[in-house]
């Protein structure tokens, strides 16, 4: 009698070990058992499959059992207690910790895990009550798919706040310097609404609904501590701002020193602004990529010409 792993299965432990997320098995089978389904999985280490078993982990202090959660990729014959113990030492290295369970004696570890994952057809109702998520098909490829799917939201949220910024800040400082050495204002109050009203809103909307990238999850984990606005972010909004602020305004002398009409000189800067948002949108989405790659593989399924 044999239960194989889901080939979906196997195929996730490998993303997920592509992305830097350890992938360990703790189970109450044989330790033998274990290291057998971990070899099919591929929930190993560098050096192979490192399992260690319940009787072993009950001989450990606190720092063993540190350098034993960190080290090894199978718990076999593990008691309920030591789950805890195992979930507790991986958070004390600093690791962001997801347990998955299903029965009675996981809840205290889903409970100690910063994200605790009941089983949504097999688990118990203690389970699930321990849990904050519900795996509703029992599938681990689905943890797989949530991961990549939350990596893209904050993507998708960043390249938002990396395009929204910018251009505003380009506006205020073009407003408040002026305002400051008393010129004419290069853009009125309603083309700054018209801007922001319908010219931001339906250039963010294609940014927070891009679809995943290729390598989304060949990335290594961000740091949890890591602020939203980084400094590399920050230096971009910077940049992109002087740049639009001296679009507007360099266009806007030129253009009222040129034709002599002030109307007219407006008009072009915003619409110098509105191609220059364009450009930086396509600079920073994912959709050329995503095309790009696809035209690639178009072309290199046409057939080739015979040589004469």
């Amino acid at each position: 009698m044999i239960d194989p792993p889901r080939p979906e299965a196997i195929a996730a432990v490998h993303a997920c070990q592509s992305a830097g997320i350890q992938v360990k098995m703790i189970t109450g089978d044989h330790i033998a058992t274990a290291r057998a389904i971990a070899q099919r999985m591929g929930i190993q280490t560098a050096t192979g499959v490192v399992a260690l078993a319940g009787q072993q982990l009950a001989q450990m202090n606190e720092q063993d059992m540190q350098q034993a959660a960190a080290e090894g990729s199978v718990f076999a014959r593990v008691a309920p207690a030591q789950k805890l113990q195992l979930v507790e030492a991986l958070q004390a290295k600093g690791n962001i910790v997801a347990m998955t369970g299903d029965g009675v004696n996981d809840a205290p570890a889903l409970k100690q895990a910063d994200i605790g994952i009941a089983m949504g057809k097999g688990g118990t109702e203690v389970a699930r009550e321990s849990a904050a998520m519900l795996l509703t098909d029992d599938n681990f490829a689905s943890i797989e798919a949530a991961v990549e799917e939350g990596r893209t939201v904050y993507q998708n949220l960043r390249k938002a706040i990396a395009f929204l910024l910018p251009v505003n800040g380009g506006e205020s400082m073009t407003i408040l310097i002026s305002a400051l050495l008393a010129r004419e204002l290069p853009i009125l109050s309603l083309q700054v609404l018209w801007l922001n009203m319908i010219n931001s809103i339906t250039m963010t909307v294609p940014l927070a609904f891009e679809p995943k990238s290729l390598g989304t999850m060949q990335q290594p984990p961000r740091n949890p501590n890591e602020p939203l606005l980084t400094p590399k972010l920050l230096r971009r909004i910077l940049v992109v701002s002087v740049f639009n602020w001296i679009l507007i305004f360099g266009l806007f002398e030129w253009s009222k020193s040129t034709t002599g009409d002030v109307a007219v000189a407006r008009t072009m800067a915003i619409q110098a602004l509105v191609a220059a948002r364009i450009v930086y949108l396509v600079s920073i989405s994912n959709w050329v990529r995503i095309l790009s790659s696809m035209f690639a593989v178009e072309l290199m399924r046409l057939p080739m010409p015979l040589s004469s």
